[in-house]
């Protein structure tokens, strides 16, 4: 439902069906994200906003360790490591069947994560540029890959980002990357058109409008917009107040062939789903 193909990850040996889009949940064990709300650093904070995903029906856990917002500061890969050890512990311990992804673009960081607490995903929004081991490592561990868009780094992305033609530029990169990883033999692979990553408000808002050309490389979509400037530099407001125009850029993508929304609000995203799936049943036994 809500796709015209089929989709379905192995995550650690459990098929995880993409046929009706997910929910991820964003937990930031880091000092900086742009949302503050989200910034979760000792054991009680992490498991307190863990349960409080799970029970409004997440279904992936995407924990970060390092700040990937425009201009930010990226810690040392030890200091990523200690950040994710402090979340990982005590969350592999409470909800041991929860599909963990750990957003990295360290390969290190990703073995770690796989090999000591069993991640089932790993979230790398450098599409393998900023660490040339990812690819051969996230093959290597055999878990589900998303592969991001990112034109430059963090600390530059947002200066004057420029296309000559945005979907094809980004079609052409998905295409390339999807080839090298599957030289590899990695298997399952979810692309995330990146918005917000090197890409301007303009940009932004033609990726949602045209983001159903994605559908072209036959693989599951994963769109992350919630709360991004994106939003709030449109309305006019800030990060805390962007949860409506979230909720409306979330409902697009999922007409446009969303499989996993990477949200920071667990139930009003689940609640865009309902309503969508609805409708588009109601269609489907109308028809």
């Amino acid at each position: 439902m809500g796709t015209e193909l089929q989709y379905s990850i192995n995550c650690n040996g459990r098929l995880m069906d993409l046929d009706v889009p997910r929910v991820m949940g964003i937990l930031n064990v880091t000092p900086d994200s742009f949302y503050a709300e989200s910034r979760k650093q000792t054991e009680k904070d992490i498991m307190e906003r863990t349960r409080q995903m799970v029970e409004e029906g997440a279904h992936i856990i995407d924990i970060g360790a390092c700040s990937t917002r425009p201009g930010a500061d990226c810690p040392d890969e030890k200091e990523e490591i200690r950040r994710l050890r402090i979340a990982l512990q005590p969350l592999r311990k409470a909800y041991p069947d929860v599909v963990v992804s750990v957003d990295t673009f360290r390969a290190s960081v990703a073995r770690m994560c796989v090999e000591e607490y069993n991640a089932d995903i790993i979230n790398d929004i450098s599409g393998g540029q900023f660490d040339n081991e990812m690819f051969d490592t996230v093959a290597q561990l055999g878990v589900p890959y998303i592969l991001t868009h990112t034109k430059g780094t963090p600390d530059h992305m947002q200066d004057h980002p420029h296309y000559n033609d945005l979907m094809h530029e980004l079609l052409t990169y998905f295409a390339e990357k999807v080839q090298q990883l599957r030289d590899r033999g990695q298997k399952d692979i979810i692309i995330d058109p990146g918005f917000g990553f090197g890409k301007s408000l303009d940009h932004n808002y033609l990726l949602l409008q045209k983001m159903e050309q994605l559908k072209l490389l036959e693989l599951p979509v994963l769109v992350g917009c919630s709360r991004k400037r994106m939003i709030y530099n449109l309305l006019g407001i800030t990060p805390e107040q962007s949860l409506n125009g979230t909720s409306v850029v979330n409902t697009i993508a999922l007409t446009k062939g969303a499989n996993i929304l990477r949200v920071h609000d667990v139930k009003a995203a689940k609640e865009c789903i309902d309503i969508y799936c609805k409708t588009i049943s109601s269609i489907a036994d109308k028809d």
